[in-house]
């Protein structure tokens, strides 16, 4: 705790301004920041504004907006709950497994041992304000990503700092030893029956499930561990109503470390501050306006803060160069922004590209949180505005460009590839009856623009295959009325005007064997049903299978992290 004692200066922490000036003290550091401290503090200020006491609160039930006072933290306060946590740690790890230059994997399960015993017996699914030291020190609960983010702070007091986050989409492990190649399971997820600590993530990776990212997950430093603690604040105070004050914390300090290119490499954290931007945009512009910090204005003066677009942008390039492009989020992140916006030809390119991303893995009972997003997406969002879309004025927008169709081909396709080979089928009828009455609203004439091409040669999930999400979604190609084809025979126009079509291709055995109904004048919406709610064709071979679970026997899963809320 001495090393901390630069810091209490700062105290008390009552306000947000004195929260934002504790992290850009710890930013100017060159000393790494103490991932416990900074959790109980931003835990602290979380749980208490959204703790609800009457006569504290004042409610704008108008605007679904709720306003607390910011409490008071004092430098006691904080000292008792950090120095209770670094003794329930020092007690009850044995001093011989701290040996050795680098943590051990029997260490690493000890830790998550102490922390996991100290928990209630209740595993908290889709429950909020269950992530920080502070929640686990004052009520004994952690949500998934919480019992992670535990471990990893532990480990730091503990003298072991090679122990390190890492962060799927929806999963949060550990990595440490030498170069951070071993990899340790340290909290649950599913179901809550069974736990497991201390395994490799290998399995998952091998088995292809979403949950692992094909092995390619964001390996925090101890500053993005920060970025991290601060990417899982949640303002909800109920599903409609978010606390002011805690958003507005939460959108300071993202721009404070995004600024200091601790976001770069973090697609999830990118996503969250554009969505971030756009509410406060929307709702609060002169706290939107005045989020630029000094250190910004002075080393870049005439660079102006990206808006949300160009944070969601920057979301997808940084999961295509350094993750493979293996993560969805960053695509539905865009998607949901392009639709808010009624932005629709832009929001089925983005939905497509999604779906060119879950085609690489297999579905399973793990990925519950990427299939509501996308169930969301196939049967809520886009029924809605192809309803809205194709009765007024608006019908002659993206009814009739077959971008848009194609670019649904490519989002259906990516799901029906992700059920290919799984234990459970995903297209059942309630799936399906939205399908194919979207793909109905479509003119014969639009769906015969598009090119569609099969590709289902490539069998192996997880393969790399060309992606298609560099198509441009919103230019359109007039090659065929250019007045520069004047020199071109008639063979060349006609080329050149077949290559302008919109090309699609369907990697999915499904929606290939689709094909010739797709393109049929006049469209048979039984047979598209009947396909599609039919057995997927491809299976994985019986060898394949047989090794995936017995690698796998045993490995069930625990209570997840909260859905994230948009």
């Amino acid at each position: 705790m001495s090393l901390l004692l630069e810091y209490k200066h700062l105290f008390p922490i009552d306000s947000i301004q004195k929260v934002c000036e504790l992290f850009e003290e710890q930013l100017r550091s060159e000393k790494e920041p103490d991932l416990s401290f900074f959790s109980i503090i931003v835990g602290a200020v979380e749980n208490n504004l959204t703790n609800i006491k009457a006569s504290d609160k004042d409610v704008n039930l108008g605007n679904n907006k709720f306003k607390m006072k910011f409490p008071s933290l004092t430098w006691d306060e904080v000292k008792s709950l950090y120095e209770r946590f670094t003794s329930l740690m020092k007690c009850g790890v044995d001093a011989k497994l701290l040996g050795g230059e680098y943590s051990t994997r029997e260490l690493v399960k000890r830790v998550a041992d102490v922390v996991w015993n100290s928990l209630t017996r209740s595993y908290y699914k889709d429950r909020a304000h269950l992530q920080s030291i502070y929640s686990f020190l004052t009520g004994n609960k952690l949500d998934c990503f919480g019992v992670a983010f535990a471990v990893t702070a532990a480990c730091q007091v503990l003298g072991k700092n090679d122990v390190h986050l890492a962060l799927s989409e929806d999963h949060a492990w550990v990595v440490f030893g030498k170069g951070g190649k071993e990899t340790a399971e340290v909290t649950w997820h599913g179901k809550g029956n069974e736990d497991k600590r201390g395994r490799s993530v290998g399995d998952g990776v091998l088995a292809h499930s979403w949950l692992y990212v094909a092995g390619k997950p964001v390996i925090c430093t101890r500053v993005m561990e920060l970025a991290a603690l601060v990417s899982s604040v949640n303002s909800t105070l109920t599903p409609t109503i978010d606390v002011h004050e805690v958003s507005l914390m939460q959108y300071k300090l993202l721009w404070l470390l995004y600024d200091k290119g601790h976001l770069d490499t973090y697609p999830m954290a990118l996503g969250n501050l554009a969505d971030l931007e756009e509410h406060m945009l929307s709702n609060y512009p002169d706290e939107s306006k005045q989020c630029i910090f000094k250190e910004t204005i002075d080393t870049k003066p005439n660079t102006p803060k990206p808006d949300s677009t160009a944070l969601y942008l920057q979301a997808i390039r940084s999961s295509r160069s350094h993750y493979d492009d293996r993560h969805v989020y960053p695509y539905t992140f865009q998607g949901g922004y392009y639709h808010r916006h009624k932005m629709y030809k832009e929001a089925f390119h983005a939905w497509a590209c999604a779906g060119d991303v879950i085609r690489h893995y297999n579905y399973s009972r793990d990925d519950e949180e990427i299939y509501k997003e996308f169930a969301e997406i196939a049967n809520e969002l886009i029924p809605q505005l192809m309803k809205a879309e194709s009765s007024g004025h608006s019908a002659r927008s993206i009814l009739k460009d077959p971008e848009c169709f194609a670019s649904l081909l490519r989002f259906y396709d990516g799901i029906c590839k992700w059920e290919e080979g799984s234990q459970t089928p995903i297209l059942h009828i309630g799936w399906a009856k939205p399908l194919v009455s979207t793909i109905s609203k479509f003119d014969s004439e639009v769906r015969a623009q598009v090119n569609i091409v099969c590709n289902t040669d490539n069998n192996h999930i997880g393969e790399d295959v060309p992606t298609q999400c560099e198509t441009n979604s919103t230019g359109s190609n007039d090659s065929w009325n250019d007045a520069s084809n004047v020199e071109m025979t008639v063979r060349e126009q006609l080329t050149a005007a077949v290559n302008s079509r919109p090309r699609v291709t369907l990697f999915s055995h499904k929606m290939a064997a689709l094909k010739p109904l797709l393109l049929a004048e006049r469209l048979n919406t039984h047979a598209l049903q009947l396909q599609l709610t039919a057995q997927s064709q491809l299976q994985r071979p019986q060898t394949q299978r047989r090794d995936d679970e017995e690698q796998n026997s045993g490995s069930a899963g625990r209570a997840k992290r909260a859905r994230r809320e948009r």
